[in-house]
């Protein structure tokens, strides 16, 4: 590909672009490149971790991308995920990256990169240490909802922590080296920004950012945010109550039943339901198609979001066929996942250990 079109196809993946001058400029530079992505492993992982990342992920890399995915258990550790037992995190790692390979990810071209093993390394801590140096503790406490806390919140001292070692993870994870671009969602620009402002500075690198759009929960969105910041918050913490959030395993009945409930007025575009359309189903099928009985105007078909959203906002698509589609597609995405793990003992095993771990809220 061109750069024009490897550009059109990281633009698929990314919200924000800061700033597209300099990706041109890389990509016209480079055929390949490095970029950073990082999970913690807290608990269950939802469609939007599992489909939505493995698809933004293979963009990527058929764009040039040579990822280095930090599986960050010592920062889900210091963040007291599943209630701070760090044998639980790890496991919960190994489960998102199987839950990946079944997803269809690009595994091949990706190394995962475990926190516990960069800890290792006293290059690192001089690296976080560094960081910290040239930080305000306010500057860290505003980049709290990475975390998936909020600045008014009370922090352990391991919670201010985990910023410096996320800014330092940018530059030193290619084996001790900064990374060409930093993708990860929307709810990680704050502290991707820090590593711009201190890079050039402290390591003659500043990072690409390539924040990637972030689905809502199926529960009802805020009517206004007082800041984008508040805005980001909500999305990120919308899919953390289960009955709002459609897992990677769940059954069809589960499926069925959550998006039964889901928030999806009709004539409504700001609704969780037109966004799993958009984001997954047009994302994954050519076709979405629609069973109704002829007295309700008989089978209804779509071959692009727009021409959905457009049915929907004018009325002719009611939210309860809309809903009736979208459990039907999102079980088939959901369907190949959940029977492997059903199928293989060591993954039902792995999947029934993570099921059974506390999740901290």
């Amino acid at each position: 590909m061109n750069t024009e079109e490897r550009l059109n196809l990281i633009k698929k993946v990314g919200e924000e672009i800061v700033t597209e001058e300099e990706l041109v400029e890389l990509l016209d530079n480079e055929k390949t490149f490095t970029a950073y992505d990082g999970f913690e492993p807290s608990g269950q992982i939802h469609i939007a971790q599992g489909i939505l990342r493995a698809s933004n992920v293979n963009k990527m890399i058929k764009a040039g991308a040579r990822f280095k995915m930090l599986v960050a258990d010592w920062h889900g550790w210091a963040n007291n995920k599943l209630e701070g037992n760090l044998e639980h995190i790890q496991i919960t790692g190994k489960y998102l990256i199987e839950i990946w390979k079944k997803t269809g990810m690009d595994v091949k071209n990706i190394d995962f990169i475990w926190a516990s093993e960069l800890v290792k390394d006293d290059n690192y801590w001089k690296r976080v240490m560094e960081i910290a140096r040239n930080s305000t503790l306010n500057r860290i406490v505003r980049t709290a909802q990475i975390m998936g806390r909020k600045q008014s919140e009370f922090l352990q001292a391991s919670q201010i922590l985990y910023p410096c070692m996320q800014c330092a993870d940018i530059f030193h994870i290619d084996n001790g080296q900064p990374v060409d671009i930093c993708q990860l969602g929307m709810d990680q620009r704050k502290v991707n920004m820090l590593a711009r402002e201190l890079g050039p500075k402290l390591y003659n690198s500043k990072p690409i950012v390539i924040s990637h759009h972030m689905v809502p929960g199926l529960n009802a969105p805020k009517e206004s945010y007082e800041s984008l910041e508040d805005r980001v918050m909500d999305l990120k913490m919308s899919k953390s109550k289960p009955e709002a959030t459609i897992f990677m395993t769940e059954t069809e009945a589960e499926i069925k039943k959550k998006i039964k409930k889901a928030y999806c007025p009709n004539k409504v575009e700001e609704n969780p339901i037109l966004e799993y359309v958009r984001y997954f189903i047009f994302d994954n099928f050519d076709i979405f198609r629609i069973e109704r009985p002829i007295k309700f105007g008989g089978d209804i078909e779509f071959s692009s979001y727009l021409e959905l959203e457009e049915s929907f906002l004018n009325g002719s698509l009611h939210a309860e066929d809309l809903k009736k589609g979208v459990a039907f597609y999102l079980n088939k995405l959901v369907e190949p996942i959940r029977n492997a793990f059903e199928k293989d003992p060591k993954l039902r095993e792995l999947r029934d250990q993570v099921l059974s771990f506390k999740v901290t809220r």
